[in-house]
Order: structure tokens, then C-alpha cells, then sequence
């Protein structure tokens, strides 16, 4: 094995392995260099990409055939179940679940759900079925313990407003691109202060308001954050405001004043007044002349009617001239009544305790009535007024302590404002 000639072969076949070697490691380098100092390893162009599963409703939709389809008029939730080839006797305990997590009477005709169906398994796994974009329920129908009913979570974003009356506010707030049900948000911070039933050609406003998104999609509206409603060459503003101790919570005027007031302007939302207070009116039903002593507000058949102020239902019932009808006794000085209703709410009883913006009633035309609206009548000491004459505004301000956090609070919503509008009467001193 130590013949010279042994010894140079086997140095030879070395050499050979390792120039073979270091070939090899100069490719490998050369398509892979190495990270650069402190960076982390990048993927090549040639790594499969990374498939995120779509996830709803808490399942990896990928992994299901889904079927959607439109609950129609007279079907139960039975008939769903055994129409996916369930059997009477699970078909009877499933429907049972879904009432124990919602009352299957909220089963509406012309919603959707949605049937997944996993191919491993005999029969659809699941039924979804979302009342609102708020929530869904999600039915286990293989009875493996997987029913769940979910609140989706909601992200709110203040987002703003701003539109100029020419004919209708409700025109006004379409015409700029925003959706109706954001002039209900307006009016619950401006109702105890803007008449929404005189709304004037040229009447402007401003909104600073919280748009709530589900699933990164536009749902529906939080509060106003702010409002400015300009009219009558004045400005009216409101602010939400909660201290930080909570103590002071609501909507504020400029200067701090609570925008809440006893009374709010009308008993029932989008509507207009049909008929005003008028001593020599001509009565449409009784052909004469009679002084009409209330306000009328037709609106569409069953709106709620509210409360106007906390009060005491002092009258309920129904008389041929009135129909239907609530008198609710506010304090030592004022008494409100509400006229021609569809039917009252459930519980209004002489005693019955009630809050400011409670539902009372709905809107009808019962007793001397030509159609669906509600009379407001008002009294005022005993006597009846034209409610809408009077000033029921608390200008007390919220005690001073509070002040600098509140004003530090309305100054950033007064330069988001002034970003979608200017003001009447000029920028706030």
C-alpha cells in the first residue's frame, strides 16, 4: 500500500474530488447568493405561492360547495331542513337550536341563507343565516356542537357631510351622495333645536359622523360627532361630548350648553305638517269653519309616534271625533295629546310612566280623519297653544370645570366642519 506509485494515484483522485466539490459549491452560490448582512431569506421566483383560505363565518369557505338561496313566503325552517334530505326527527331538534339562539320568527321571507356542503360528509354541514349585516347564525347540521350566533365586529371611522337644501332635505342629503338613513343620525343631534319641518331652500349643513364598517365593507351609521344646520342667516350647532369622568355625556351647543330640552319639535320623524294651529280653520271632514287647536303630521301608516317629554299617560282610548288616542301629563304646566292612531303601544294605561322619545303609538286615520297622520295637540296651563311658537331650549352651560375639555373637543370638530363648509355667521369666537 506504500508503493510510490499507490501513493501519487491516490493524491491525484483527491485533487480530482475536490476541484469536483468546489465546482459544485461555486453553482449552488452562484443561483443562491447568500442574505445580504442582517437581512432575512427571500423566497425565490420559484416558491409556490402562499393561498390565504377565504374565511367567513368562522369556516374556510374553500373547503365547501355553497348553495345560496331565498327563504320564500310560507316556508318554515323545517321545510328548509327536510328539503336538504335531513330526517323528520333531526330536522325537529336542529330547528330547536336555531330557536334557542334566535327566535326563528325572525325567518323572513326574501332573505338568503346559505347551505355549505363538504363533500366528505353526507349531507350540508351548515345553514347561515344572517339577519342583519350585524350578525349571522351559523347551524350545525351534522348535530356535531358547532352551532354558533355571532356579533360581527364593527370599526367605526368618522367620515363627513355636507349638502345645501334647494327642495327637500331629504333630496339634499341623496343629491350629495350620502345615504337617507344619515338624516336620522342628523336629526338625533339637532331634533331638540332645528324645526325639520320648515326646512327652508338654501338651508345648509355640515356632519362630522361615524361610518360603521363589518368585514372592511360600509354597514350602517354611529353617532353624529358633530353638526352644523345653517338657516335663517344663523348657525346651530351640536357636538357630542363625554367627559372624561362621564359625569357630562350628550349633545352641546357652542358654548357648552346641553342641546337637550323638554320637548323635542314633533312627535313623529319624516314627516310634514299637513295642517297648523289655525283658530279659523275650514274642517276638511265637517265642512265649516272650526279652530283647529293642534298641529297635524301625516306621515305613512304604522310610523311610531313618541313621547314628546317625560310624562304620565293621563287619557287613553278612543272617541269618534279623536279615533285613537294617548293624553300624557308632563308636569304642573303642560299637557300633550296625539291623535288618530293606528293603535297605541302595548302597555299605554292611565299611570303608565314614560320617556322622552318612547313609542306610544302609530301613525293612523281613525275617528274624523282624512288620512294617515297624527294630530299633536299641546297645553300649555291649561290652555291650548301652538307648540311650535315656543322656545323650550336650556341655555344653562355645563358647569365650568368641564369647559377647557369640552372646548379642546369642539375646536377639532369646528376645523373638520370647516373642511366640508362655512358657516353663516362666521368662524366661532
Amino acid at each position: 500500500m506504500n508503493h510510490p506509485l499507490f501513493r501519487r494515484s491516490a493524491v491525484l483522485a483527491l485533487l480530482v474530488l475536490s476541484g469536483i466539490a468546489t465546482t459544485l459549491l461555486t453553482s449552488l452560490t452562484a443561483v443562491a447568493p447568500p442574505p445580504p448582512p442582517g437581512g432575512a431569506p427571500q423566497l425565490s421566483g420559484n416558491a409556490f405561492p402562499i393561498v390565504e383560505p377565504t374565511v367567513r363565518y368562522g369556516l374556510a369557505m374553500d373547503t365547501f360547495a355553497i348553495t345560496l338561496d331565498t327563504i320564500e313566503y310560507g316556508q318554515t325552517l323545517s321545510d328548509i331542513l327536510l328539503a336538504t334530505g335531513m330526517s323528520p326527527e333531526d330536522a325537529y331538534v336542529t330547528a330547536g337550536t336555531f330557536n334557542d339562539m334566535l327566535d326563528v320568527r325572525n325567518l323572513r321571507a326574501g332573505r338568503t341563507y346559505e347551505l355549505l356542503d363538504d363533500a366528505d360528509t353526507e349531507g350540508p354541514d351548515f345553514l347561515i343565516y344572517a339577519p342583519s349585516v350585524y350578525r349571522y347564525l351559523r347551524l350545525d347540521l351534522q348535530q356535531t356542537g358547532r352551532d354558533e350566533y355571532v356579533e360581527n365586529p364593527v370599526v367605526l371611522r368618522e367620515a363627513l357631510a355636507a349638502g345645501k337644501i334647494e327642495s327637500s332635505l331629504w333630496n339634499a342629503m341623496v343629491g350629495s351622495g350620502h345615504s337617507f338613513a344619515l338624516t336620522d343620525k342628523m336629526e338625533d343631534a339637532l331634533q331638540w333645536s332645528v324645526d325639520f319641518y320648515h326646512v327652508q331652500k338654501g338651508d345648509a349643513f355640515q356632519l362630522v359622523y361615524e361610518q360603521e364598517y363589518v368585514h372592511k365593507k360600509e354597514a350602517g351609521f354611529g353617532k353624529v360627532r358633530a353638526a352644523r344646520y345653517s338657516t335663517g342667516g344663523k348657525d346651530i350647532y351640536a357636538f357630542y361630548f363625554e367627559s372624561a369622568d362621564s359625569t357630562q355625556a350628550g349633545y352641546f351647543g357652542l358654548d357648552g350648553q346641553p342641546m337637550k330640552s323638554t320637548f323635542l319639535k314633533a312627535p313623529v320623524r319624516y314627516s310634514r305638517i299637513s295642517s297648523k294651529y289655525n283658530l279659523r280653520r275650514f274642517h276638511p271632514v265637517q265642512r265649516r269653519v272650526k279652530p283647529h287647536l293642534g298641529t297635524d303630521y301625516a306621515a305613512p301608516y304604522g310610523t311610531p309616534i313618541v313621547a314628546v317629554a317625560d310624562g304620565t299617560v293621563s287619557r287613553s282610548g278612543r272617541t269618534r271625533g279623536n279615533g285613537i288616542f294617548v293624553k300624557l301629563h308632563h308636569d304642573k304646566r303642560f299637557d300633550t295629546q296625539y291623535l288618530h292612531m293606528q293603535k297605541r303601544a302595548a302597555g299605554m294605561t292611565v299611570g303608565r310612566r314614560v320617556k322622552q322619545g318612547e313609542v306610544i303609538g302609530y301613525v293612523g286615520s281613525t275617528g274624523l280623519a282624512t288620512g294617515p297622520h297624527v294630530c299633536f295637540r299641546f297645553w300649555d296651563g291649561g290652555k291650548q297653544v301652538d307648540h311650535t311658537k315656543m322656545d323650550f331650549q336650556d341655555n344653562t352651560p355645563m358647569p365650568e370645570t368641564y369647559l377647557p375639555e369640552f372646548f379642546a373637543v369642539r375646536d377639532a370638530y369646528l376645523e373638520k366642519l370647516n373642511s366640508v363648509g362655512s358657516p353663516i355667521e362666521g368662524p366661532a369666537k
